[in-house]
């Protein structure tokens, strides 16, 4: 459904941000991508939704190549960026603009309950806390049904319990329509919570290192001894791909612990 062919990008200055990422994401499928600064993850993002363009290799969605932004594929950003001056229903429904008025109030309501703000259409959103926006543009990029999602450490500025709800509303959304997702986090229990495989990358320049299924089912407790494993496993491989990077950097790596 996506597919990374030999993906490598280089920019104007000679940073090599990728180097021949090959990998095929499946259908209605979660993926994370964690890894050190400097992996590429972010550019990898941003080649997928369409705003840069590889140096070499392609992006393919339904077998056919991402070259520009599409409607079919939608962003969840660090920041809501919601638009002020329209209400917290009109920001929902704002890609919903080609149904008729009757069409979009369903959905709109709908995908608003669906993240726990039922009765809160027509507030604005600066009368919003900082994850009741953030549930606001979770619904926003779900309602038009993509077909690919994503996501770029949406939920890193809130704080543990916030996040932890916003992440049983982000799955609440998602059994709808099963979008493929692709998620940059650098929290690996967020990782395993979410995602059906995690990709470890490696940085200077951003490769893949290393990749894990994940056969836990939903919901999943994070209490349980198997996610518990499944977190070591995956920190102990971040831990290789830094080590890994350069013998200089060995001391580094042994404290990176700190930054995930």
């Amino acid at each position: 459904m996506l597919s990374f062919e030999t993906l490598s990008k280089t920019y104007s200055d000679g940073t090599q941000a990728l180097s021949a990422v090959t990998l095929d994401v499946a259908q209605g499928e979660i993926l994370a991508l964690v890894g050190g600064s400097g992996c590429g993850k972010t550019t990898l993002l941003r080649l997928i939704a369409g705003l840069d363009r590889p140096s070499t290799g392609r992006i393919l969605l339904d077998g056919e190549a991402i070259v520009e932004p599409r409607a079919d594929v939608g962003v969840i950003f660090q920041e809501p960026r919601l638009f002020p001056w329209l209400s917290v229903a009109e920001n929902v429904g704002f890609g919903l603009s080609h149904l008729s008025g009757f069409e979009r109030e369903g959905l709109v309501t709908n995908a608003l309950v669906r993240v726990g703000l039922g009765g809160h259409d027509r507030r604005w959103p600066r009368e919003l806390s900082g994850g009741q926006q953030q549930r606001v543009a979770i619904a926003r990029a779900l309602v038009t049904r993509p077909k690919l999602l994503l996501m770029d450490e949406p939920f890193s500025a809130l704080d543990a319990t916030t996040r932890a709800s916003l992440h049983g509303h982000l799955l609440a959304l998602w059994v709808e329509s099963r979008p493929t997702v692709v998620m940059v986090t650098h929290d690996v229990e967020e990782a395993v919570t979410l995602a059906d495989r995690v990709v470890v990358m490696q940085p200077k320049p951003g490769r893949i290192f290393d990749e894990f299924d994940n056969p836990l089912a939903r919901p999943r407790d994070r209490l349980s001894p198997a996610f518990e494993a499944a977190k070591r496993e995956i920190l102990r491989s971040l831990d290789r791909s830094l080590r890994d990077e350069a013998p200089h950097q060995q001391k580094a790596a042994e404290t990176a612990g700190m930054w995930w």
